[in-house]
Order: C-alpha cells, then sequence, then structure tokens
C-alpha cells in the first residue's frame, strides 16, 4: 500500500492505461507542458510525446469533436476539461455525436472515450467555474455518468472509463483533488456501474456522491452519539444509477434522504425520487427528503458560497426529523 493523492491516483491511471494500451491519448488545454490545471497530466508528455498528451488550443467544441472522430477509428481519447463548465460549449459534441453515434452507426461505430475535469462548488471560483454538470448531460442517451469521490475509486474508475467501449463522463471535485488514501500497489479496477455502502445501518439510508459524501461521514459521529444508525452510500455511479444496491438499503431501513451538491430543480436528486417511488414506494415509512444545492448562481463570497451547499449540521437535523418521523 502506498499513501497517494487524488491527483496523482488519477495520474497513475492515466499513466497505467497509456502504458497499456497505444491507442489511449489525452487531449485538451494545457494537458501538456503545463501537466493539467490540477496536475493530474503532469510529465507524462515527457513519457509518451507530445501526440499522447496534446495541447489543444481553447476551442472545446472543436478538440471534443476530433476526439469523437479519434474514437470512431478505434483510439481512446480522454478529454480533460481544464474546468467541466467549459465543456457546455461542446455539449452538441458529447450530446448529439459522441452520445448516439454507437445507434445511429447501427453499432458499426464504438465510441471509447472519457471526458473528466474539475467541478463543484469551492475555492470561491465564481458562478460560472462552480457548475455541476451532472443533471445537464443526465438526461442524454448514450452516456455513462460517475462522479469519483476517494483516491481508491477515482483510480479504478478511470481504468475502468478508458476501457469502457462507450463515452464516459467522468466527474471530480475541485476541493478532493488534495485527498490522502492508501492505495494497492497492484492493479484493480471499480465497476462504473456500482454504488457504494460506506458504512451500514439500519435507520435511515443517505444517498450521496462526490464531495457530499465526505459531509456526510463528517456528520455521521454525531449522528451515533445521539443514538442513530445511518447507513450511507456512495451512488459513484449517476448514469446508470444502481437500483440494485439501493432497493437493499432501502427495503432495510424504509427510509432516505439524498444529499447532492447539485441543484434540487432537476438534479440527480430527483431522478432518484422518482426512481424510487416507481420501484420501493410501499417499502417506504417516510417522504424522501432531499438535501440540495439552492438554485441560485454560485456567490463569489466565501461566506455566501458555503451556505448554498449542505453542510453537515443540516445532515444531522435531517436525520434526526426523519427517523422521528416529522417530516
Amino acid at each position: 500500500m502506498a499513501e497517494t493523492l487524488l491527483f496523482n491516483a488519477l495520474r497513475e491511471a492515466h499513466d497505467e492505461e497509456m502504458a497499456r494500451d497505444s491507442s489511449v491519448f489525452v487531449l485538451g488545454e494545457d494537458v501538456g507542458h503545463y501537466g493539467g490545471s490540477y496536475k493530474v497530466t503532469k510529465d507524462l508528455y515527457k513519457k509518451y510525446g507530445d501526440l499522447r498528451v496534446l495541447d489543444t488550443p481553447i476551442a472545446e467544441n472543436s478538440f471534443t469533436g476530433m476526439a469523437v472522430g479519434a474514437a470512431m477509428t478505434g483510439l481512446r481519447p480522454i478529454i480533460e476539461g481544464m474546468n467541466m463548465g467549459f465543456l457546455l460549449l461542446a455539449f452538441n459534441q458529447i450530446a448529439n455525436n459522441a452520445g448516439m453515434l454507437r445507434y445511429t452507426s447501427g453499432g458499426n461505430f464504438k465510441m471509447p472515450m472519457v471526458i473528466r475535469g474539475p467541478g463543484g462548488v469551492g475555492r470561491q471560483l465564481g458562478a460560472e467555474h462552480s457548475q455541476r454538470l451532472e443533471a445537464y448531460f443526465q438526461a442524454v442517451p448514450g452516456l455513462k455518468i460517475v462522479a469519483c469521490s476517494t483516491p481508491y475509486n477515482a483510480k479504478g474508475l478511470l481504468k475502468s472509463a478508458i476501457r469502457d467501449d462507450n463515452p464516459v463522463l467522468f466527474f471530480e471535485h475541485v476541493l478532493l483533488y488534495n485527498l490522502k488514501e492508501d492505495l494497492p500497489e497492484t492493479e484493480y479496477l471499480v465497476p462504473l456501474d456500482k454504488a457504494e455502502i460506506v458504512r451500514s445501518g439500519k435507520d435511515v439510508t443517505i444517498l450521496t456522491y462526490s464531495r457530499m459524501r465526505h459531509h456526510v461521514m463528517q456528520a455521521v459521529p454525531a449522528l451515533v452519539k445521539e443514538g442513530y444508525d445511518p447507513e450511507v452510500i456512495d451512488l459513484i455511479s449517476l448514469k446508470p444509477l444502481d437500483m440494485e444496491s439501493i432497493g437493499a438499503s432501502i427495503r432495510k431501513t424504509h427510509k432516505v434522504i439524498i444529499v447532492e451538491e447539485c441543484m434540487k430543480t432537476g438534479g440527480i436528486g430527483a431522478e432518484l425520487v422518482a426512481s424510487i417511488g416507481d420501484r420501493f414506494f410501499d417499502e417506504l415509512d417516510a417522504p424522501v427528503l432531499r438535501l440540495s444545492s439552492q438554485d441560485i448562481p454560485t456567490p463569489y463570497n466565501g461566506n455566501l458560497e458555503r451556505l448554498t451547499i449542505v453542510q453537515p449540521a443540516q445532515i444531522v437535523e435531517a436525520v434526526e426529523k426523519m427517523v422521528a418521523m416529522r417530516v
């Protein structure tokens, strides 16, 4: 085992997969000589050359289209968005082309590409750099969407995403890059379609992902001290949702709280509520409760920024109300 920062875990995944498969290459703004905006691709150009770690112009629509074409011809591109919010400029390429070409070609083309990069609220980056795009893309057919939350799952998920023959949106959080964790020195993969049971419990199921996993786990000691026994599930896969794991937990606890950084209106939590209602309504002892970010552009001011997202104290309060059946 070796202690590894999350951004280095991602770098290791790039390095190992590029060494394993010569069709894998990276492209994006400043991914080469600069090493990426969060140093995920640092020094890879020295090992693999400028044509496999390709610095692009500031032209997201163009280089995403180039990656789609490369994937159609059998290469495995990894796009790094300097900030995931910028990839809205490539929405057409991701949705109409990457997401649908395998189907519209009658299966003649595969689409093995990964689109990854930083997003989320934090560091006072302002509204345009604090985007949470997972809900924007969740309705697009043909895409897989995952959100890493630890160095361990970041590395294993990215390796699996690179090997997948479908387009994978890979969400990272700007505040998690410096997380540390001991990683196995042997190779491992993490499945793209499975949730992780972070903590087993019997009183209430808490569904979360990305940075909010850590806010939930900060709330757990206070809940345990008060006598509550929450089950915490990191969704990891946002499309498709692992409804099998979610359902197994609901059948045990009969209560659900969703903690997300996504917007409440039309967010991942909204889809979860609908899916849970469709499949597990009779198992619920109380309405599903959503704790989501406020539906406003993220303020630059640090104190206001903090108020827009869910904090551990709110999670404690929500569990107390849910278990007491006062929702």
